[in-house]
């Protein structure tokens, strides 16, 4: 016999709703220091104790809470910081939802402590029925959480070790610091301190988080387009990892985890990652607040943008240019290298030379810097970026660009156009003229980023010497790379041949599928797919690309499909071309063990300098290392 319908008690109800915000520790600490970032302060203090089990005190300088409202800030859907719908629709502050700190006060004992500029004194209230009382404290907020899980033993038991739990509060403090260089942080474990991190800029918060090898191996992002802006940095493919544990995507000034972004990070590396390994990144995305929809996960680790596909074709294009370096760049910066020599050897190299005359010059993202440092030290310049603007600043911004022409119109899809190409539909810009240099008078090494050629060691490398030092090529994942890139580029510029199936494939379909397929009629035949219905629940298709001809047809277009569904384009007609052209790159480059003249192997160099992506080979592994003279005077000791 089922129960009779009856109301809740508001204990059940708290605990409840306690359930979908708190899950541990760590969501504790969140939740108190996003309410400390927005009271506005500029240092911070926590204090844990047990992994944050047995407490958590975080303690703000922000603007404070009013004794008149202490009660009210403990109470379920209470805030001040929006008021009505249209607010919540345009939300800039990192909380909104009012039920944080009635939430933890449903699980654990919580004492609020605040003081406001005008107040000569602080004041302090209990949770759980208690009067508003004087109290000793500065201006700001200490909220103290003490024994997270007591009156409810079955969530206690699914807590994790106390250094495990410390472990996820860390990563907790990790993520809001990196998204708030302005504002100091000291972390205290057990009366013991363990992290201090001054205000700073991004890069210096980057190293103090992430540490000196990370911001070392760092390319800078910053690029702007209306009212969408792409900051902060990506590492180089040869410092990919085995896990995507520093990974680290911020919009409007939020920590997210979300599928489209990470899906357009991927595809920029595809070319240049080995393996399964995971790039690591620190990416600031800042949008109009309208056009993200921040209401549709419990601890708002997730959005949803309003045009998901011309964002993730945005953040594709940006990360890909960013990573499109000719080959040299992080050893000196983007010289102009001087037009390839006419070689004398025949065979594979004299053909690529042919061919690299019609490489296209790329224009760079707005912002992107890759010159040489300016303080000496060599790889790209850490162009110093704003402080992350967060909460009022962000609606100002917008605001004021709100008569901008919409960037989502630069990015809408265009016909027969995959993958992260310029994607904004100019004509391709005019070639430089190839002209013969005089070979009796070859540029000096100091000009060139990866130097002139010494020689070659045992047929397998190139020995050169550039202004830093010493430079060892893999000669043939190097050729692999430029004849990769040309055969990409030249097809590129054509129109791909599409063959007709004698047979065309038929296969079973849902009848989303069937849907999409109508939708994106066009789009797909200007790819080059054709896929037409045969029914309420199959499709056919009937053409393809010649060269994807011989593939699995019908895994092919459920791919394709799948793609369009989710972000509105596919690149994996371009993927499995690009993985044809890899072969016939990799089958094409020189060997190894033939013997190159001087002239080759420099002819070689000046193709890298002009090809991008040139500092990995097809199959992501770097092409070519650097030594420079103090590492080699180490080596010999010389000095000490």
């Amino acid at each position: 016999m089922t129960r009779p319908i009856a109301a809740l008690p508001d204990t059940l109800v708290s605990q409840i709703a306690a359930g979908e915000v708190i899950e541990r520790p760590a969501s504790v600490l969140k939740e108190l220091l996003e309410n400390a970032l927005d009271a506005g302060a500029q240092a911070i203090e926590i204090r844990l104790e047990g992994g944050g089990i047995r407490r958590i005190l975080v303690a703000d300088d922000g603007g404070g809470i009013p004794p008149g409202e202490l009660a009210l800030a403990l109470q379920r859907h209470a805030t001040s910081k929006i008021g009505s719908l249209s607010e919540l629709e345009s939300v800039t502050t990192m909380g909104f939802r009012g039920e944080a700190l009635a939430s933890i006060a449903s699980v654990a004992q919580l004492t609020l402590t605040s003081r406001t500029a005008d107040e000569d004194q602080a004041w302090q209230m209990t949770a759980g029925g208690g009067e508003v009382t004087p109290a000793a404290g500065s201006v700001g907020t200490r909220v103290d959480m003490r024994q997270l899980f007591d009156r409810i033993p079955a969530r206690r038991r699914f807590l994790k070790t106390e250094a495990t739990e410390y472990g996820h509060c860390l990563g907790a403090i990790e993520r809001i610091a990196l998204a708030n260089p302005g504002v100091s942080f000291r972390v205290f474990h057990n009366d013991k301190p363990q992290r201090n991190w001054p205000a700073t800029h991004i890069h210096g918060r980057i190293r103090d988080v992430l540490g000196d090898e990370f911001e070392d191996q760092s390319l800078p992002v910053s690029a702007g387009q209306g009212l969408i802006l792409l900051e902060g940095c990506i590492t180089r493919p040869t410092f990919a990892r085995n896990r995507a544990d520093r990974q680290y995507l911020y919009v409007n000034g939020r920590f997210v985890r979300d599928r489209t972004v990470s899906h357009a990070v991927r595809q920029a590396y595809a070319d240049v990652l080995h393996g399964d390994r995971q790039p690591a990144y620190v990416l600031f995305l800042s949008l109009d607040p309208a056009g993200v929809d921040v209401n549709v996960h419990p601890a708002k680790l997730e959005v949803r943008f309003r045009d998901s596909g011309a964002v993730h074709r945005y953040v594709g294009q940006v990360l890909a240019e960013a990573l499109a370096q000719r080959g040299g760049a992080a050893a000196s910066g983007p010289v102009e290298a001087p037009p390839t020599p006419t070689l004398g050897g025949a065979g594979v190299l004299a053909v690529v030379h042919t061919t690299t005359g019609a490489q296209a010059t790329q224009r760079p993202a707005a912002g992107v810097s890759v010159a040489a440092d300016q303080a000496g030290r060599t790889g790209p310049t850490r162009a110093p970026l704003p402080r992350y603007p967060a909460g009022r600043l962000i609606q100002q911004r917008f605001q004021l660009q709100e008569h901008t022409p919409d960037w989502r119109a630069l990015y809408a899809p265009l016909p027969g156009k995959t993958g992260t190409g310029s994607g904004n539909g100019d004509p391709p810009e005019p070639q430089p003229r190839q002209d013969t240099p005089d070979l009796h008078h070859p540029p000096a090494a100091a000009e060139l980023p990866l130097g002139m050629a010494l020689g070659q060691l045992h047929g397998i490398y190139i020995l050169a010497q550039n202004a830093q030092g010493l430079i060892l090529v893999d000669m043939h994942a190097a050729h692999e790379r430029v004849i990769y890139e040309t055969l990409k580029r030249s097809l590129d510029e054509a129109t791909l041949p599409t063959q007709e199936l004698l047979v065309p494939a038929v296969f079973t379909a849902t009848e989303t599928q069937v849907a999409i397929a109508l939708e994106h009629q066009d789009t797909l035949d200007h790819l080059g797919l054709r896929i037409r219905a045969t029914g309420p629940a199959s499709l056919a298709v009937r053409a393809v690309p010649a060269l994807l001809a011989q593939g699995d047809v019908e895994a092919l277009a459920v791919g394709v499909l799948a793609d369009l569904e989710r972000i509105g384009q596919s690149a994996r007609l371009t993927e499995q071309r690009n993985e044809l052209l890899s072969t016939m790159a990799c089958h094409g480059a020189v060997r190894a063990h033939r013997r190159l003249t001087l002239d080759e192997m420099n002819a070689l160099l000046r193709q890298m300098e002009r090809t991008e992506r040139a500092d990995q080979c097809n199959h992501g592994r770097p092409t070519w290392f650097q030594w420079s003279m103090s590492d080699l005077d180490k080596l010999f000791m010389r000095g000490q």
